[in-house]
C-alpha cells in the first residue's frame, strides 16, 4: 500500500509547482513584456531627447516656454497634492469611523475618477465654470477665471487624482478599528489631539503611499487639463501639453527633452515608493496592495 501512495504522490503534483522550464518561460515571457511596454520606450524618449547632442536638449530645456510648463507642473502638483490629502483623509476618517446609510456609496463616488475619462472630466468643469455658464460668467466678469487659467488646472488635477490618498487610507484604518482612538477620549484627550497622536502616527505610511501615487499622477495628467487649460503657452501649457503641442509641431529634440525630464520625476517618484515599499513592509502589508 505504501509503494502505491508513493506512486499516486509522484503521479499528482501540486498546482503550484512548475516545472523548470515552465518557471523560466514564464520569467521570460514577463521581462519580455516589461520590455516592450515599459523599458523599450522609456529608452526612445532619452534617445531621441540625446539625438542632436546634450548641448541641443539643455538648449531646449532652457527655453522659455519649456521652464514655464516645468514651473507651472510643479506648481500644480504641490498645490493639488496637498490638498487632496486633506480631502483624502477627511474623506477616509468619515468613512471608518462612522456608520451611516449610502457608506458603499460614497464609496463607489470616490472611486468614480477611475472609471470616468478625463476628458469627460474636464468638459464637466468647462461646463460649470465656462464663461456661458452663470457661475463661471460671473466670476469672469469680476476678474476670477476658472477655464483656460490656473484654477481650472488645479480642479482637473484634483479630480482625477482624488481616490489615490483615501483609497490607501480606507483599508488601512477599517483594519486598525476605532478602539485605540476611543481609549484616548476616554482619558480625555481633544479630538485634535488623538488625530495627530493616535490617528496620524497610525496612518503616515500609508498616507505617503498615497501621496507619492497621487503626485506621480497629477505631473503626468493630460487630458482633463488639456481641456480646461486652453494649452496657452507661458501660462496655461504644463509640462503633457507642451509636449503634445511641441510633438506635432515637429520640433522632436524639444519634445523628447521635456519627456525626459518628466520621466526622470516619475522614476523618482517610483522610487521613493519602492523605498518606502522595503523600508516599512510590514506597516504597508497592511494595505494588501501593490
Amino acid at each position: 500500500m505504501s509503494e502505491i501512495s508513493l506512486t499516486k504522490a509522484a503521479r499528482f503534483r501540486s498546482a503550484t509547482e512548475e516545472t523548470p522550464t515552465a518557471r523560466w518561460v514564464l520569467i521570460g515571457v514577463a521581462f519580455l513584456g516589461l520590455g516592450i511596454l515599459v523599458f523599450a520606450p522609456l529608452i526612445a524618449v532619452f534617445v531621441e531627447a540625446l539625438a542632436q547632442g546634450v548641448l541641443a536638449s539643455l538648449q531646449s530645456l532652457a527655453s522659455r516656454d519649456a521652464q514655464s510648463a516645468i514651473r507651472l507642473t510643479l506648481t500644480i502638483a504641490a498645490i493639488s497634492v496637498p490638498l487632496n490629502a486633506i480631502f483624502g483623509i477627511a474623506a477616509a476618517w468619515f468613512i471608518t469611523k462612522f456608520d451611516f446609510s449610502g457608506k458603499a456609496f460614497l464609496i463607489t463616488l470616490i472611486d468614480l475618477p477611475f472609471s470616468v475619462s478625463p476628458v469627460v472630466a474636464g468638459l464637466c468643469i468647462v461646463l460649470m465654470f465656462g464663461t456661458n455658464s452663470l457661475l463661471g460668467g460671473w466670476l469672469v466678469a469680476n476678474g476670477y477665471p476658472i477655464v483656460f487659467a490656473m484654477p481650472g488646472i488645479i480642479l482637473a488635477t484634483m479630480f482625477v487624482t482624488f481616490p489615490f490618498v483615501a483609497r490607501e487610507l480606507i483599508p488601512v484604518m477599517i483594519e486598525q478599528g476605532r478602539a485605540e482612538e476611543e481609549a484616548a477620549l476616554t482619558l480625555g484627550a481633544s479630538g485634535w489631539r488623538v488625530f495627530w497622536t493616535v490617528t496620524v502616527p497610525n496612518i503616515r505610511w500609508a498616507l505617503l503611499y498615497g501621496v507619492l501615487l497621487c503626485n506621480a499622477r497629477a505631473m503626468g495628467e493630460f487630458g482633463a487639463v488639456a481641456v480646461v487649460s486652453g494649452k496657452i503657452r507661458g501660462q496655461t501649457a504644463t509640462m503633457p501639453t507642451t509636449i503634445e503641442m511641441l510633438y506635432q509641431e515637429y520640433l522632436s529634440v524639444a519634445a523628447f527633452s521635456l519627456a525626459a525630464v518628466l520621466a526622470l520625476l516619475a522614476l523618482v517618484t517610483l522610487l521613493l515608493k519602492t523605498a518606502l515599499e522595503i523600508r516599512h513592509a510590514d506597516q504597508l502589508a497592511a494595505t494588501h496592495r501593490h
